[in-house]
């Protein structure tokens, strides 16, 4: 019976360990970030960056939570990389949400992940209107349920005219699909007559992109969840792109670890093969 008591006390204080552990870590997310003093980068030549959102169901199970809870904190997550955008002077974000390879995922995942976008939209609508942020979804969005569409078009629509921070959110987007998808279109164009096969260049190829030609090459790409690899993401517009692999899920981005990512950046000599 001792060795029992024994026994039940070690397992009871390793639960109250990891409740508290839990606890502080998740109030540290929420709360910890608003406690650290930001000095933005403004000498740079930054036009564009790029972020693989990676981590969110594994920052759950650390922390004991759901997978859903996962997603939703990544999706809050986004504030401060549109923050540190505004403040710094980045011109374009592009975030890698959801992948064409994503939809193999449980239905269960994809539907709670379809629903919290459209929480998502409606809750940062206001703010593109406050600061002027231009929202573009880039991918295959006819993929995703009809009121996701219709959220994406109707945000798209309102915020088409802001220029402070165009915010690409790449959704149902693969990098082979959208190379594919542009040759398709060349091919149809050189069939009707509108172009011919010798114009066709990396400019025509690049202008018939989904995510356009007028959105310039991201100079950074960043991917938490200390994987190190680029995953399908920008394939044709990344070949110069300088890449950032940071050891925290996306949920535990802050604006202090993009804040060394532009200071790094301005460290490295890019030549281009020159």
């Amino acid at each position: 019976m001792k060795k029992f008591s024994i026994a039940f006390s070690a397992v009871l204080l390793f639960s109250v360990c990891v409740i508290f552990y839990n606890f502080f870590t998740t109030a540290n997310y929420y709360f910890g970030k608003d406690n650290i003093e930001i000095v933005y980068p403004t000498n740079h030549n930054i036009k564009h960056m790029a972020l693989i959102m990676d981590g969110n169901r594994r920052w759950a199970k650390k922390n004991l939570l759901k997978t859903a809870q996962g997603h939703a904190a990544g999706a809050e997550a986004i504030k401060n990389v549109v923050s540190f955008a505004i403040n710094a002077g980045i011109p374009n974000i592009s975030l890698y949400a959801f992948s064409t390879e994503n939809f193999n995922r449980s239905e269960e995942e994809k539907n709670g992940i379809f629903k919290l976008a459209c929480k998502w939209m409606e809750q940062f609508a206001p703010t593109c209107m406050e600061k002027g942020i231009r929202i573009r979804f880039i991918g295959e969005t006819e993929l995703f349920p009809e009121d996701m569409k219709l959220a994406c078009k109707d945000l798209e629509e309102k915020t088409a005219s802001f220029t402070n921070l165009t915010l690409n959110v790449l959704l149902g987007y693969g990098g082979r699909r959208e190379i594919v998808q542009a040759v398709k279109s060349l091919a149809h164009q050189v069939k009707e007559g509108k172009i011919t096969e010798n114009q066709i260049d990396e400019n025509i190829l690049h202008a018939n992109l989904w995510l356009g030609s007028d959105t310039p090459d991201p100079e950074i790409v960043v991917r938490t969840g200390y994987e190190k690899r680029l995953s399908n993401f920008l394939t044709f517009q990344t070949v110069y792109s300088e890449l950032f692999f940071l050891d925290c899920f996306w949920p535990e981005i802050t604006e202090k670890h993009l804040c060394e990512v532009v200071e790094t950046y301005q460290k490295r000599k890019r030549n281009f093969g020159a």
